[in-house]
């Protein structure tokens, strides 16, 4: 448990060595943007795909399904692993799986060659952003971490912003192959320089040291609940809105297995002397309200990225080029927020950056929610903006603050936990928001066709005009095909800004938390241990 004496930070555990730790900062960062532009790249390509191997779209879903549940299963015990086989071979090791699975991708014939490679690199993928907040926070002194995690923020939200604008654009000019073949050069020349620049510190060396010469536990239950309790949970999120949820007796199966393993290995891992997952970690109140907020963080992130450009498809017509360059809009002001949230978080108490973030990110919602099916590309990308610009003073704060008292050596632990909290919140997040959207879109239909009726002055002159434009009578089958299809465009418009309606509300209940946290700046401030 983390404790009020932690040992306060030391040099000792920096993997800069003689170099300057922004290389540092750089070099590692390289992979994670990597990992992250991939996920949200094969996103949009998923058609692609689909059409190339000769399959349906749905068997397609597989390709994402696959990735997300070996990422879910790998992330929370990514910290034990680079405790036993060591940070920065482990964090090697996870580059270069994650190409060589990436190349395997690229080529690979049919489905199941191509599922089994996503299974691969989502193994691998899974160990690189945890291992490297680990690095940051090990080789940055408190007062200098926020900074750091301001690079790190540009990994965690840009990447998922550009994706859909760079996969679209992949897919476009070339094939679906080669989202997954840029990987090769860009993870070759980041093992060549994680190799020749980072350090393997000498305090976290004697540590894996004493680790080994004591034996090492093997926490084999602990490993099987977490495969299966995150394993079934991601595959109940990912796969539940096709399958139509509980009237599914796979999801039924599905989420009943993901429940009681959960349940499960909280009991084995609060009582086990060597868990493979840390949960006594959570016993700190600032700890575990960072992890809450990194959740609601990464649903309203990955739940938006999702939401914004599907409705710029399905509404506009916006093809996914189009529908990502909107977003790439966003990508620009979370650059240029970035390092204004990395100077501030040091220097203020993190309460007062992340609740106004917070209402921020209500206001953005709430101004989507006021959109129409008649708005322009700018007024896209301007509601866009408005999210990205706090996004910054989200990841930025949460990530710096969450490791304040931890002791040195449970950093690989609480990154892992981090990343399962925004990961996991990015599934709640896409599930939530596609089973909404499908319920509002069909209460906004119903309500819709129940106005659409011979008494209803409107619905004659929309008749009237429609068959004039057309030159096919008012009464027509050309124009009530027409009509039909209007509304089912602006019952689905009316649909997506019910969910941005619900995601704000939703920020709005769980904002006031975070003053239940200690007041704590990230560059210094009380321990979160007690």
């Amino acid at each position: 448990m983390a404790s009020a004496a932690a040992p306060a930070w030391t040099p000792e555990r920096s993997a800069a060595g003689a170099n300057n730790p922004w290389l540092i900062v750089a070099i590692i960062s390289l992979p994670t943007f990597m990992e992250v532009l991939d996920t949200s790249i094969a996103n949009v390509s998923l058609q692609h795909i689909a059409g190339g191997l000769s399959i349906d779209t749905d068997q397609a879903t597989w390709v994402l399904t696959s990735y997300l549940v070996a990422n879910a299963i790998i992330i929370p015990i990514s910290g034990w692993l680079s405790d036993v086989i060591g940070r920065k071979r482990y964090f090697q090791i996870s580059i270069m799986l994650f190409t060589l699975s990436s190349l395997m991708c690229g080529l690979a014939p049919d489905l199941t060659t191509l599922v089994i490679a996503r299974i691969l690199q989502g193994i691998g993928g899974g160990g690189l952003a945890p291992v490297e907040q680990s690095i940051l926070a090990d080789t940055f002194p408190p007062n200098k971490r926020a900074m750091a995690f301001a690079a790190f923020a540009i990994v965690v939200v840009v990447g998922p912003v550009l994706g859909p604008t760079l996969g679209g654009y992949i897919t476009d000019v070339s094939s679906w192959h080669w989202i997954f073949l840029i990987n090769v050069p860009v993870g070759i020349i980041a093992v060549v320089l994680v190799h020749l620049l980072v350090d393997e510190p000498k305090a976290v060396r004697d540590a894996r040291d004493r680790l080994l010469a004591r034996g090492i536990r093997v926490d084999y239950l602990g490993i099987l609940l977490v495969a299966l309790g995150l394993g079934f949970l991601e595959y109940t999120l990912d796969r539940g809105e096709r399958e139509d949820w509980f009237a599914s007796g796979t999801i039924i199966t599905t989420a009943a297995i993901a429940a009681i393993s959960l349940a499960s290995l909280v009991v084995w891992e609060l009582t086990h002397p060597e868990p493979v997952v840390d949960l006594k970690l959570m016993r700190s109140r600032n700890f575990s309200l960072t992890l809450l907020i990194m959740l609601l963080t990464g649903m309203i992130l990955f739940g938006t990225t999702q939401l914004i450009p599907q409705m710029l498809q399905q509404v506009l017509g916006y093809t996914a080029f189009q529908a990502g360059l909107a977003m790439t809009f966003g990508g620009f002001a979370t650059l240029a927020m970035v390092p204004v949230a990395g100077r501030l978080s040091s220097k203020i108490d993190v309460r007062f950056l992340i609740f106004p973030a917070l209402l921020v990110q209500a206001f953005a919602l709430w101004n989507m929610s006021h959109l129409n099916a008649n708005i322009t590309f700018t007024d896209a990308a301007i509601a866009r903006m408005y999210q990205a610009a706090a996004l910054p003073f989200l990841f930025v704060p949460i990530n710096a603050v969450a490791y304040v008292g931890l002791p040195q050596t449970k950093t690989a632990q609480a990154s892992s936990l981090l990343n399962v909290a925004r990961n996991l919140g990015g599934s709640i997040g896409i599930a939530a928001s596609q089973s909404l959207l499908s319920t509002y879109r069909q209460v906004e239909q119903s309500v819709s066709v129940e106005r659409l009726n011979p008494g209803n002055p409107l619905y004659n002159d929309w008749l009237a005009q429609a068959g004039q434009a057309i030159g096919q009578p008012a009464g027509g089958n050309a124009t009530l095909a027409l009509l039909y299809q209007e509304v089912q465009r602006q019952a689905t418009m009316l649909a997506f800004l019910d969910v941005f309606r619900t995601l704000m509300i939703v920020i709005l209940v769980i904002a006031p938390v975070v003053f239940v946290m200690r007041a704590a700046k990230a560059g210094g401030g009380p321990s979160v241990g007690h």
